[in-house]
């Protein structure tokens, strides 16, 4: 056997660890590998020895160290007696292995070893990181510039004018009172109340004060009064150039700028900039307006503990003005705000003392709380002008074509000519206190009359304008303005919304599809007759049963469960029935309804969704204005003004935007007999229904009352032909948070056991009305033509003929002065009324044929009045049955209709 082949021989003892050591050993000089007795490659022990096999360990730790023998000459060539291998010269192990650019993992490490960085590579990632971030920060500060105060920081005033566009409303810049004042005016005491309450290094700092924001934090986590994160410098910026949100990216710009504007600016403007846009409570936008607000002086006579207080409110004058502020938050009410305040004032003084801008001396003069004038609010706003203000805001940035947004109009100069009559928005406001003084008492009848709220709006049909509202009790007190939206359903004020879809696309035939065009319906007239049960059944178009995503079946109630039996339309808008008009909504459908009362100018976005059957009884909650705006569609004869506060607008005495420029939207309004069909209707509702306390004597009025679910709100809607006005009634606690607002229920409410639509709002609306339309002449709506069909829904069926009452012939003489019995031909219709003795009525009055009480009873079928009719001739055909008609005549009615012995000229039981 080959030598090379030969197994090496095994260690006499010690196992593997008698190995392992010995192949640790050193070789010496001699232990270079011999060219005779060694195998190639293998490792050789001392003095010629073959070195024991050390395992794979050992393997790779040797081609680590490069390999070869130890001592001095290890590793020499095969001329020299050794193995070729990665040894080149004395003692030297094998070449070294190429290290990465970033040695991470570290290669000579083992284990987790590998994963822990170097001194050198952690510090040299603390370099990059900092290098990074001036690097950064170098390239955003040459990349921000300082921006242009905005223009809102300096706003002028806008002055709103009545609708005679001579009469000043309200001066009011953008809600900016402020009067620019220089800084060699601002008292040094002033400025060094906002340094020590504010930024104590604001001298020294470079417009950020990372050490201040720090100590802010740290105090803040610790509790007690802190010094505000941002400094002057950046408060100024935010106040004057960026305003008020908050994102990542604006804080980011913010500290960019004030840097800059730091490094830019003198200190003494950042100072007069900063204390001349800042916003003090009470509209009071600068120091000089701030010192007329509480002091009723000029900043030039603050004294420093004024100056003390001022700063203070600059805190939040919400919950620092002594005044209050419980409207806003019910927490800043004037005794906490006052506690606060006196607590910051002295703070800020003692503050000043210790950062050597005051001395003690001083300090001690000032003991006393300085005198707060009470002045709360700017008056120019008060009442009902801040409302009118508002709408008339929202109009024109909405409305015109200029391209002038509420930051634009911010910087005032403009003369604003509003739509709104001064008299009327007086009487209007003067209606509504008139009835709350005399009904609403909060503290006679704690339960049931706080929180009570009035809204209504004014407009003229003729062209939209809306000349009144009522927003609330004070603008300055009650922010929400209740002309707007404010979430009260409508009530039975929808009904004529689907009245009019009936009459204008019509009854969908039962057999049909869904979706049927006009040739597939019949039109709807007034007169037709639907069930006015209490708890109706209420169906689909086609029969079917409604029933809900429960499955369950719904049973329409009326008000007071009254029951009518079967009903004409015109009859159940005069008694407010539900049922009927929440049938004819499923017969025409809920998307024409809905589709109608956009035409005549609602919101579609104030319209309940879906298809629920009460969609039609009021559900939905648009505002006053826009119900004004409506009905004034019916009263212009179906058609629609958008309504608008808004004339003209001036800048420089020069026009720039009237309303005549606004784009004209094209909508379908209302068909010109069907609005003066549904006006006839309301009519009746205001001469004999529900709306009587709307009469106003010598003129034509038309009206709807509305009532909701729960008794959460109360409306009446009328018109006359001059005008259109809307008053809701509701109850909602204001002082709730948004969460917890709620319509509270007005059952008791002013002594009332219910709140009607035909209590308090018809009374606002007819005292306002009739000092509205006091000096102008009275006109008359447009007489309608007849219109439809008239249907049967609802479960009311066709009468069937009823068969003639013909005396037989008789042998007995007759007086020669006795008329025989005739026959007279069937009535045309519109002519001479079903067993109405043959008077001639007039086409349009229908309550000559439908009205209960009429006493035009026939002898077969006479009609039954409130005391039975008056027998008549006989009749061909009985007339339809309505409320308080049920037959009388053969039969007698209910109380005694017409019977047999009515004779040709007509009997009397």
């Amino acid at each position: 056997m080959s030598e090379h082949r030969r197994k090496p021989p095994q260690p006499q003892g010690g196992g593997r660890a008698a190995a392992r050591k010995a192949a640790q050993q050193p070789s010496g000089r001699r232990g270079t590998s011999s060219s005779r007795g060694s195998a190639a490659g293998s490792p050789s022990g001392s003095y010629g020895q073959e070195r024991p096999y050390g395992g794979r360990a050992e393997a790779r730790r040797a081609a680590q160290r490069g390999g070869g023998g130890g001592g001095r000459r290890g590793g020499g060539g095969s001329d020299r007696g050794g193995d070729e291998g990665p040894g080149r010269g004395r003692g030297r192990g094998g070449r070294p292995q190429k290290k990465r650019f970033i040695d991470y993992p570290r290669s000579m490490k083992y284990g987790w070893k590998r994963f822990v960085p170097s001194w050198k590579q952690v510090t040299g990632l603390c370099i990059g990181f900092v290098g990074a971030l001036l690097a950064a920060g170098s390239i955003a500060y040459a990349w921000v510039e300082i921006p242009k105060v905005h223009d809102a920081a300096k706003a002028q005033n806008n002055v709103y004018y009545w609708d005679d566009g001579k009469t000043p409303m309200a001066a009011t810049g953008g809600e900016f009172n402020r009067q620019e004042l220089a800084f060699e005016a601002i008292p040094p005491a002033m400025q060094d109340a906002v340094k020590s309450a504010e930024n104590k290094s604001f001298d020294e700092d470079p417009g950020v004060d990372p050490v201040g924001i720090l100590r802010a934090l740290a105090k803040m986590a610790i509790g007690g009064n802190t010094q505000g994160g941002s400094t002057i410098t950046q408060q100024y910026v935010k106040n004057s150039m960026l305003g008020q949100e908050q994102t990542l990216t604006r804080k980011f710009t913010e500290l960019m700028i004030s840097i800059k504007v730091g490094d830019k600016l003198k200190k003494s403007e950042i100072m007069a900039g900063y204390l001349n846009v800042s916003y003090y409570g009470r509209g009071a936008y600068g120091l000089q307006a701030a010192a007329r607000a509480y002091f009723n002086k000029d900043a030039k006579d603050l004294t420093p503990s004024d100056c003390a207080f001022l700063a203070a409110v600059l805190k939040g004058a919400t919950y620092f003005d002594p005044a209050g502020a419980p409207e806003i938050d019910p927490e800043a009410t004037a005794a906490k705000n006052r506690v606060r305040a006196e607590e910051r004032w002295s703070w800020i003084l003692n503050e000043m003392v210790k950062d050597g801008r005051l001395s003690q001396a001083k300090r001690n003069e000032y003991k006393t709380f300085p005198n707060v004038v009470q002045v709360k609010k700017n008056a120019a706003l008060s009442g009902q002008i801040g409302y009118l203000v508002d709408l008339a805001k929202a109009n024109f940035i909405n409305k015109n074509n200029q391209g002038i947004d509420a930051k634009k109009l911010s910087e005032g100069g403009y003369q604003i000519v509003t739509t709104f009559n001064k008299e009327k928005v007086a009487r209007l406001e003067k209606a509504v206190k008139s009835v709350y003084e005399k009904k609403i008492d909060p503290k006679k009848r704690p339960k049931t009359d706080p929180h009570v709220q009035f809204g209504g709006a004014s407009v003229d049909p003729r062209d939209g304008k809306i000349v009144a509202v009522y927003g609330g009790t004070d603008a300055t007190k009650h922010f929400t303005n209740n002309a707007d939206q404010t979430g009260a359903q409508v009530g039975s004020t929808f009904k004529p919304f689907v009245l009019a879809a009936a009459m204008q696309y019509g009854k969908r035939d039962p057999s049909g599809s869904r979706n049927q065009d006009l040739s597939e319906r019949t039109l709807v007239s007034p007169k037709s007759i639907y069930n006015g049960d209490d708890k109706l059944k209420i169906k689909n178009f086609d029969g079917s049963v409604w029933r809900n995503e429960k499955g369950l079946e719904w049973l329409q109630t009326n008000d007071g469960h009254e029951s009518y039996g079967p009903i004409d339309l015109r009859e159940a808008m005069r008694v407010s029935a539900n049922s009927p008009y929440v049938q004819l909504g499923m017969d025409v459908g809920i998307d024409k309804v809905r589709e109608t009362a956009i035409n005549a100018g609602l919101l579609k976005s104030s319209l309940a969704k879906g298809e629920n059957p009460s969609f039609s009884i009021g559900i939905s909650d648009p505002s006053a204005i826009r119900m004004a705006g409506a009905y004034a569609t019916f009263a212009a004869s179906g058609k629609q003004h958008e309504p608008y506060s808004v004339k003209e607008v001036k800048k420089g005495g020069n026009t720039i935007w009237t309303h005549d420029d606004v784009p004209k939207v094209t909508t379908e309004g209302i068909d010109e007999n069907v609005a003066n069909n549904v006006t006839e209707v309301l009519k009746n509702v205001v001469e004999k229904g529900t709306g009587s306390n709307a009469k106003i004597p010598g003129r034509e009025v038309a009206g709807k009352t509305g009532t909701t679910d729960g008794n959460k709100s109360a409306w009446f809607v009328g018109y006359t032909p001059e005008l259109s006005t809307a008053i809701d009634m509701y109850r909602m606690d204001d002082n709730a948070d948004n969460k917890n607002r709620a319509f509270l229920e007005m059952f008791g409410t002013g002594g009332e056991k219910k709140i009607h639509g035909a209590s308090f709002p018809s009374q606002i609306w007819h005292d306002y009305m009739v000092d509205a339309l006091k000096g102008t002449k009275p006109s008359t709506f447009p007489v309608p033509e007849p219109i439809g069909e008239t249907l049967y829904g609802g479960g009311a069926k066709s009468p069937e003929p009823t068969p003639t009452n013909t005396p037989s012939p008789t042998p007995s003489e007759t007086p020669e002065n006795t008329p025989s019995p005739t026959t007279p031909p069937p009535p045309s219709p519109g002519t001479t009324p079903p067993g109405g003795g043959g008077e001639e009525c007039d086409p349009f009055d229908w309550e000559c044929k439908w009205d209960p009480g009429s006493g035009n009873g026939g002898a077969a079928d006479g009609g039954a009045g409130a005391n039975g009719g008056n027998g008549g001739g006989e009749t061909q055909q009985p007339p339809p049955p309505t409320e308080g008609a049920h037959n009388g005549g053969q039969n007698g009615g209910p109380n005694g209709g017409g019977g047999n012995n009515g004779g040709l000229l007509g009997g009397n039981e």
